[in-house]
């Protein structure tokens, strides 16, 4: 007489095989999801980092004041006129503000290199990810000093 239908050995073997492949599966799923945040955090440093280069070139008089610590003077909300070096420590209030916003342990720091020609400003923006510190660094060189 033939035999019809699996042995119990094929099904459990078949099994073993399934797993092994939806094992797999699950692990390139979570490969993803941590390359996607790491690349959304990465689109928002960059971003971070352009906004700070375009708000140095708008003000760019403001020097070395944009190495140094922030403050909110209300230059933009309240409509204060406000002096180039009041300008400064506004931006450099409401940079740390988005870093922390949309970065886990965001900050920006802003190195002001006087001694070329042009002045140069190195942005520096960082933020935490699972073991590691990440860092977008931009240098930017400023006329109308």
């Amino acid at each position: 007489m033939k035999a019809q239908g699996f042995t119990l050995i094929e099904v459990l073997i078949a099994l073993i095989i399934m797993s092994v492949g939806m094992l797999g599966i699950a692990g390139l799923y979570v490969h993803s999801m941590q390359a996607g945040r790491t690349s959304m955090f990465r689109h928002h440093a960059v971003t971070l980092a352009g906004d700070v280069a375009d708000r140095i070139r708008a003000n760019p008089r403001a020097g070395a004041v944009y190495a140094l610590a922030g403050a909110d003077n209300n230059c933009v909300a309240a409509g204060i006129d406000c002096t180039p070096a009041e300008m400064a420590a506004n931006d450099v209030f409401l940079w740390d503000q988005q870093a922390l916003d949309t970065l886990p342990n965001g900050d920006v720091v802003v190195v002001f290199n006087n001694g070329v020609v042009p002045p140069t400003y190195q942005i520096t923006v960082s933020w935490t990810e699972p073991g590691e510190v990440m860092n977008y660094t931009v240098t930017i060189p400023v006329f109308g000093i």
